[in-house]
This record gives C-alpha cells, structure tokens and sequence, in this order.
C-alpha cells in the first residue's frame, strides 16, 4: 500500500441552510446579530407546541434540478437538500467541476435519520393504499449513500461518495474523512458536511420522550419568546432544540489550491476522534478529552494555541456539565481566557448536519475574526469560570476548536486555521 501523500488540506468553499437563513452568509449575519431562528414547529402537528429550527423553503428557480417530478420521486427531503448544499458549497468555491476536477472530488455527506420520512410515507401509504402505494423510489431514498451520489449525478463529480453515519457528529466525521482522502491523494477535492430534515411526528416526539429534547412549560421563559428555548451552559437548561440543517465545505490539497486559483479561507489543522464504550446517549469525558489532545497533537500545537472554542453545546443538563469538565481538563486556569461559541443556542440541534453547520459557523468566524454568542445564557455555579459568549464580538483568533459528540458515544473534534 503506497504512503500517504500528506498534503495540506485547506477550506474553499463552504455553504449552510439554516433555521437563521437560506445561506450561509445570511445565517452569519442574523448570527452576529446575537438573532435566534427557533420558532413553533409548523411542519407537522404533533399535538403540543414545540419549539423548532426550520429552514426556509428553496427558492423558486434557483435549482434547475428542483421541480416537481423529482420532489415526488424523492420525497426524502434530504436528498434534494443535499444536491443543493453541494452545489452550493462548489458555486462558493467557484471550482468547476469538469473532466480535470469532477474524477478528482469526493462527496461526503452525513445524517442521522437519512430517510426516515419517505419511510414513514411508505407506512402510510401502504396502509391506505395498499402495495401499489409504495414508491418503487423508496429504497433509494432511504440510502444513505444516495443523496451524495445523486449530487453527484447532478453536479458531475465521479469520486468517492458516502455516508458517515456518526449521529450527531456526523458532519465532523465527513470532513474529517473527507480530509483525510485529499491529504493521502484519494482525491484533490471532497465536499463533505451534513443534511437533515427530521421535523416530522414520530422523530419529533421520540426526542420529546426520551426527554432529551425541550418541552415547553406554561412558566417557562421561551413561552412569551421562542428563542429563548436553546440555552446551552445555562442554568435553566432543559434539553436540546431539534432543527432541520444542511451545511458543506469543499475541502482542496494545497497544490490544487495554486493549480486552479482557488482561495482558500482556512485549514483543516487537526482532527481528533474516539468512541466511549461508556453510554448509548450520555457523554463520557475520558474519551472525549483523548479526542480533543488527538486534535491538537494532529495540529501539532498545544492547548494553549487555541483561540476560540465552537463547543457542541446541546443545552442537555448532563451534555453541557461533561463539556465544561472536559474543556477545564484541557485549557486549566487558561479557561476563561477562551471564548465559548455555542451555535446551537440560535439554529438549534440539527443532529447529522449539526456539527456541518457549526463548522462552517466556526470558519467564518475564522474569516471574520469574530466570535458568535452562547444566546440566552443565565450563569450556571456548577459551570461557572468559563467566557460564554453573551453576545457576538470582535476577537482576534488562528486556531477553533470545534467539538461534536453523537449517539453511539462517538466523538469527532476538529481544529481549523485561519488563512
């Protein structure tokens, strides 16, 4: 088996939908303006009011691919959604995909629930209809593996495509990959992120029963404001926000960099990922602290490098406490020098494109030299000695470390480097 190539790896591109904007400049701009995109859910009724992140709808035109037929044919929101992000994500990047580059990008593209949806539509149709009900598109749709490879259909990339299914990392564990495919010369380019699109009954109110995600309650402070109901390291924090999302970054070796005039505008400095043998939903710290010294061991730097920390911050009681203990295990006394950003406090937790969107939060932050807000934090003495952000602001920073965990106890922590 050849060496590896170990070739730097730099961010090009990068594109998110999210329940704060179509775009990733326009989630940026609600973002920095310390904004919440958490409303009631409208998708489905599920017989209480539950606060979500919803995307907006597509725009009219703006895809040729987007037209009735294929929205039929894939009724698995995901699926279209992804072509979309990828062809967003190459359009920022301005990287034409032709017959020098399209044998030479990668595709990956995580979820959690991939096609749950078109799933449930089969159940019920089948139930109505009987056998002719079921679309003979369902098993494609619910293929994990598909929707990067209908982008690809679409975009004309022939590279490698997959799914890394690492629940709620999963967007890491794609650009981890992703990455490391261009540094050992699998591939020059990859797109690589996240898409879900989970708002739908019986996934809105697993969550709501397994009590992990937030249950608004007549007294609580989300019921005259819905945006306040995401509240990482608060002390009245009660459970995640589920959200739709959809987040890529087109990753480029340095010498296809040069070679196509591309801009970079940041580096995949470090990456870091362990699995807990602990718990299926609870985060352990043990691993979770290997995972991030791996991170900066693959950086070769130091703790003391890091500037910013985009944290994974679910607003989960226990989620959050083992974070906090695991970034005062990694930083010490330096903690409260360290800006905590916790994205999800604003576009909610969007499971398999979480990490995705908070990456691509995470190198914009890096371009602008900014750090985004933990929104709606209440100090927590259990939490305390550490700078939550309580609203966006100027900050000069090189290095971000960006955690996520999942399901699974599965953790993928990576560094990226401002250019």
């Amino acid at each position: 088996m050849r060496a590896p190539r170990n070739r730097r790896v730099f961010v090009v591109g990068r594109a998110a939908r999210t329940a704060l904007g179509a775009t990733a400049e326009a989630t940026w701009e609600r973002a920095a303006a310390n904004q919440s995109g958490l409303r009631p859910l409208s998708r489905c009724d599920v017989g209480t009011t539950m606060i979500v992140g919803e995307i907006p709808g597509r725009e009219a035109g703006r895809y040729a691919f987007d037209t009735a037929k294929e929205r039929h044919n894939w009724n698995a929101a995901y699926v279209l959604e992804t072509v979309a992000i990828c062809q967003d994500a190459l359009a920022h990047a301005r990287l034409p995909v032709d017959e020098a580059t399209g044998p030479r990008t990668a595709c990956l593209i995580g979820s959690a629930i991939n096609g749950s949806d078109s799933l449930r539509e089969a159940f019920v149709r089948y139930g109505s209809i009987g056998a002719n009900g079921v679309s003979p598109f369902l098993l494609p749709n619910i293929c994990a593996n598909v929707p990067a490879g209908k982008a690809g259909a679409v975009l004309g990339f022939t590279g490698p495509i997959f799914s890394p299914q690492g629940a709620c990392a999963s967007g890491n564990h794609a650009i981890a990959i992703g990455a490391r495919m261009v540094r050992d010369g699998d591939a020059d380019f990859a797109v690589a992120g996240g898409v879900e699109m989970p708002l739908f009954p019986e996934i809105v109110l697993g969550f709501a029963n397994m009590n992990a995600s937030f249950k608004l309650r007549p007294a609580d402070r989300a019921m005259r404001d819905p945006g306040q109901a995401s509240r990482p390291f608060s002390v009245d924090r009660r459970g995640f926000v589920l959200a739709e999302g959809a987040a890529a970054v087109v990753l480029a070796a340095e010498e296809a960099v040069r070679a196509h005039g591309l801009e970079a505008v940041a580096e995949v400095a470090g990456i870091g990922w362990t699995s807990d043998a602990h718990h299926f939903t609870r985060p352990h710290q043990p691993t979770i602290v290997r995972a991030i010294r791996d991170a900066l061991a693959d950086a070769e730097i130091d703790a003391g490098a890091i500037g910013s920390v985009n944290a994974h911050g679910t607003s989960t009681p226990a989620g959050d406490a083992v974070e906090v203990g695991c970034l005062r295990e990694i930083f010490g006394a330096r903690l409260p020098g360290i800006p905590i950003s916790a994205n999800k406090s604003q576009v909610g937790h969007s499971l398999g494109a979480a990490a995705a969107v908070e990456a691509v939060l995470a190198i914009m932050a890096l371009e602008r030299q900014t750090v985004l807000p933990t929104l709606n934090y209440l100090p927590d003495p259990e939490l305390g000695g550490a700078d939550f952000v309580s609203g966006s602001r100027p900050h000069a920073h090189e290095f971000v470390l960006s955690n996520s965990f999942g399901f699974g106890g599965t953790n993928c922590c990576l560094i990226f480097r401002g250019v």
